[in-house]
């Protein structure tokens, strides 16, 4: 009669999913990271958005392209925090300046990982590091609420614990807060710790550990407006800056307020009112 120990690692294995096949990380530039089994799946056609089309937002543009080049031509680069106001292009540019650094001939990877796997983060950095391929690592509308211990996995990725973060990987993410936690969460901690500096410092400094922070900015009516003609300009709509200014202003205020998100609504709806087919 068999060890009932060994009977039950038996009945483990039967039912436990195969490994995943090792990707071909030199067949696609994109990916997206999923658990259970981990493994990297690759994204053909990834959706993004032309970076001329992205208005309003020059200077964080600019310095997050320069970042990514110098990466991608094995160059010091810091890892990057994007933070503000909803909808503003945060996400989109990430995407664009990986579309754009790409198109210059550069051999750059990105890799999208989800907050709620951030637990997995040290696997999926001992794949990317056995790799010769350069990685962006991307995580979109990063944040942590009460009593959530995932902030301590990214302190993997930012410092990389006794191996240090990978040589060829660097980390870019999406935040609506500056800090990634709620104002209320830390003057919690600050109320009620018993040593309220540590206890703060340990969650503030968290986005500390990023080189660089691109804000982003609620834009204004004439930015707004910018936004949509630039895309009317793009995709062959054609209206007066009249028709466009008064179909613009009266969509805004029916979302209460502006954004490119809201821009891009607007032209989603107009397009579809003239039969215009967008790609």
């Amino acid at each position: 009669m068999s060890d009932p120990l060994d009977r039950i690692a038996a009945a483990l294995e039967r039912i436990s999913p195969p490994p995943a096949p090792a990707p071909d990380l030199a067949a696609h530039d994109a990916y997206v990271w999923h658990v259970s089994p981990d493994h990297l799946q690759p994204v053909p056609d990834v959706a993004r958005v032309d970076m001329a089309l992205l208005v309003g937002i020059d200077r964080a543009r600019d310095t997050l392209l320069e970042n990514t080049l110098h990466f991608a031509r094995g160059l010091p680069a810091n890892n990057a925090l994007l933070w503000g106001a909803r909808g503003m292009g945060k996400s989109s540019l990430v995407k664009a300046v990986h579309a754009d650094v790409v198109a210059q001939g550069l051999p750059l990877k990105i890799v999208e990982l989800q907050r709620e796997d951030l637990t997995s983060v040290t696997r999926l950095l001992a794949l990317l590091r056995a790799s010769d391929a350069r990685f962006v690592l991307y995580c979109d509308d990063l944040s942590f609420g009460h009593d959530d211990q995932q902030y301590k996995s990214l302190k993997a990725v930012l410092d990389g614990g006794i191996e240090g973060r990978p040589e060829n990987v660097i980390f870019y993410a999406t935040s609506n807060r500056r800090h990634l936690m709620p104002r209320d969460m830390i003057e919690n901690e600050r109320s009620s710790a018993i040593n309220p500096g540590e206890a703060v410092e340990e969650k503030v400094s968290l986005s500390d550990r990023f080189g660089l922070w691109l804000g982003f900015h609620a834009c204004d009516q004439d930015g707004f407006l910018s936004m949509i003609r630039g895309y009317c300009d793009a995709y062959q709509i054609d209206i007066s800056d009249d028709d466009l200014r008064a179909e613009a202003i009266e969509w805004q205020a029916t979302r209460g307020g502006r954004s490119g998100r809201v821009a891009w609504q607007f032209i989603t709806d107009l397009a579809g009112r003239r039969g215009i087919k967008l790609p």
